[in-house]
């Protein structure tokens, strides 16, 4: 009964609180106050003691005690008291404070201004003004957790004044000095950077440093410019001796689609070309009915640019214009390409570097015969630059359709599946007498797979799966061979054991009658773990020599196919594919680890491939590739990354990296060595440091690990 009439008394209290005084305008909404005593002194005071709160449009005030005066409509607050804006993201905390009854100005005595939960700004005074501005003397920034027995922050910014600003969301220093560990670094007279709630603003973002054995010790610091609400820029300059780099990078989000573009200008004496840069560009575009239009350029001035300087490095650049459409049962798409390899000793005009490309398919169920059917469209052309008759100069157009079907039907525990399909093209060659200038090509198919699971559940709820599979494959081609342009690497593995044709592109038909035979085994258990095995091997009744040595593909009988993979939950994942012959000899093998916890993560690849002729691969190829990271205590972190060819029994990359990261600070230090070498590369090692601190900007990377005063 007693908190009720208390309540009450606190409603009366708000109707008088919102009274407008003499010459005051009228407020538009009442307050509420709460308290645990309310005493009335005289006809313009009250004053609430005990767990006293205070809510007005959005903002709460909580307070040991508070005196209104309504005769100049302002609040006397005895504290400590919290205050805590409309927004939620500005929260004051002090000693004393006289404010306005509509919480939007005052003085606060001893105070802190919390912002956004991370940065915290200390004063011995702060006034608050319309709501908007907070002006903080005799200030201490910083976001690190400050504790009895270590009462200096890690970093902090003092200033003679902070200004902050809660519209424009920044905030401004006069005379400030930033300390590392209480030792003043640097000073500067004024300085503005943003508070943690802006998402977007002009201004320097985390700058870090570079050093490399052939561009030099360098300092970037990137600078962003805001361009509206939709486009940006950031500019990024190398500060240092040597060789001189600026690196940007342009967004812009538009009513129908969006583009993005980096690049860097570099002077140097490396090479002949004293200016080198690159430009990486991409976009997207709805467009009506449906489609997209997707854009992308790549270009650099020298193929050893990109490595050089560290910047992302294909293999191959690739430009290119694209319209598409998908839906349900369509495929639509035209495009463009331009190739560009950057591979050493690759001549560019030898290739067919100009490509253009259409296609459609559609996929329907005939009412007749039922299963699936697709059916596509396409029309192909490459181009070399070279004007020279033979491979190193040949330009080929095609028209290539194909028609598939496939049904399956269940008989008992049996299931079948039937397939059907007709491929055909025309092909028209210029500048290589090898070939006619037409070429006409058929290649039906036909199939028949069996396949016949088998599962059992054991009491324990561990599932297994057994499923043998058979399929019989025939096919044949009509017409003569066309240049082949797109059908040399086969990759033969569990994905297309049972595919019509295992060859890549269309130049090239699989042909002949050939068995595929398999077996996958799948075992899944209630505690997570979860084992699957599958096996296959081709038999044919010809060799027609479709296939090299190196894709286990060649011969009466292929390699035997091997796939094998563990995991457990989410936390360990391996997996194993090889071929290899009836003597065990391995044409190919690939195992990858990836391994995760609480405090490490490896994610690890074992590569070997025998040698090939037929897929320019002269010498065996085995490599290892591994990258690790490990949580150290108290925020620290180590990473390992290297990558190991044990052909020439050296590593050709590594790198290691050292980071620190708490609640107010991301740092993180590298060192990486490449060994390559080639005619526009050189051996180097390279070192990085980067620093970024929290509480300034939207980022909340530095908050991944806090820490926490013990008593």
């Amino acid at each position: 009964m007693t908190r009720c009439v208390l309540h009450i008394a606190a409603v009366v209290l708000a109707v008088l609180v919102c009274l407008p005084s003499p010459g005051a305008a009228q407020t538009t909404a009442p307050a509420t106050l709460i308290a645990d005593n309310i005493r009335f002194n005289g006809s313009t005071s009250v004053t609430a003691r005990g767990a006293v709160e205070v809510f007005f449009e959005g903002s709460r005030l909580r307070a040991e005690s508070i005196t209104y005066d309504g005769s100049t409509d302002n609040l006397r607050v005895q504290g400590p008291l919290t205050l805590v804006d409309e927004s939620g993201n500005a929260v004051f905390v002090a000693d004393f404070a006289e404010l306005s009854a509509d919480l939007q100005n005052g003085v606060l005595q001893s105070a802190r201004l919390v912002l956004d939960r991370q940065l915290q700004i200390a004063a011995t005074e702060i006034v608050h003004t319309d709501g908007r501005y907070t002006q903080l003397y005799q200030a201490v920034a910083s976001s690190c957790e400050v504790c009895f027995d270590h009462p200096t922050p890690l970093w902090e910014i003092r200033a003679r004044r902070i200004i902050h600003d809660a519209e424009e969301q920044q905030l401004y220093f006069e005379n400030a000095q930033f300390r590392v560990l209480g030792v003043p670094v640097f000073f500067l007279p004024r300085m503005r950077m943003p508070d943690p709630t802006l998402e977007r603003a002009t201004g320097f973002l985390a700058p870090s440093v570079s050093a490399d054995d052939l561009t030099g010790t360098q300092l970037l610091v990137p600078y962003f410019i805001e361009l509206g609400d939709h486009a940006d820029i950031t500019v990024t300059p190398w500060i240092g001796v040597g060789t001189q780099t600026v690196e940007l990078r342009y967004r812009q989000a538009i009513r129908n689609g969006e583009l993005e573009a980096e690049g860097a200008v570099s002077w140097d004496d490396l090479t002949n070309n004293a200016t080198r840069a690159y430009l990486f560009a991409d976009a997207s575009f709805e467009l009506p009915r449906a489609f997209t239009l997707d854009l992308q350029l790549q270009a650099v001035s020298d193929r050893g640019y990109l490595t050089t300087y560290g910047f992302n490095d294909p293999d191959t650049l690739e430009s290119y214009a694209r319209v598409s459409r998908v839906r349900r049962d369509e495929y639509v798409e035209a495009s463009g390409t331009l190739y560009e390899s950057l591979r050493d000793g690759v001549d560019n005009d030898t290739l067919p570097t100009r490509v253009a490309h259409a296609e459609i398919t559609r996929r329907i169920t005939p009412d007749l015969i039922g299963g699936t059917l697709t059916a596509t469209l396409e029309g192909t052309g490459f181009y070399r630059y070279s004007t020279i008759d033979g491979d190193d100069g040949r330009d080929v157009f095609r028209v290539t359709g194909a028609l598939d079907w496939r049904r399956s039907q269940t008989f008992g525990g049996l299931m079948a599946t039937f397939e059907g399909a007709l491929h055909g093209g025309v092909y028209n060659t210029q500048q290589d007498a090898t070939f006619g200038s037409t070429v006409y090509r058929l290649t039906p198919y036909s199939a028949v797979e069996l396949r016949y699971p088998m599962q059992a559940t054991t009491a324990t709820g561990v599932s297994h799966l057994i499923e043998p599979i058979a399929q019989l494959v025939w096919s044949n081609t009509f017409g003569d061979a066309p240049p082949n342009e797109d059908s040399f690497i086969v990759e033969f593995d569990e994905a297309n054991l049972f595919s019509l044709d295992r060859l890549p592109g269309s130049d090239r038909r699989e042909t002949g009658t050939r068995a595929n035979i398999g077996l996958s085994y799948s075992r899944i258990a209630p505690g997570g773990w979860t084992v699957g095995v599958g096996a296959g091997v081709v038999l044919r009744r010809e060799d027609e020599g479709q296939f090299t040595e190196g894709s286990g593909l060649n011969g009466l009988q292929s390699d035997f196919l091997m796939a094998t993979h563990l995991s457990f939950s989410d936390q360990l994942s391996v997996a194993n594919r090889s071929l290899f012959d009836s003597a065990l000899n391995f044409t190919s093998s690939e195992l990858s680890l990836a391994w995760s916890g609480d405090r490490h993560e490896v994610i690890s690849t074992y590569t070997f491939l025998e040698a090939d002729l037929g897929e320019l691969r002269a010498d065996p190829l085995a490599e290892l590739a591994f990258d690790g990271e490990y949580a150290l205590n108290s925020g620290w972190d180590a990473g390992l990354n290297f990558r190991y060819d044990f052909m020439d029994n050296e590593a050709t990359r590594a790198g290691v990296t050292l980071g620190y990261r708490n609640e107010c600070l991301d740092m993180e230090f590298s060192v990486s060595r490449r060994y390559t070498t080639s005619s526009t590369l050189e051996p180097a090692t390279s070192f990085g440091l980067t620093v970024s601190l929290a509480g300034f900007g939207a980022g909340r990377e530095g908050r991944s690990v806090s820490r926490s005063c013990r008593g």
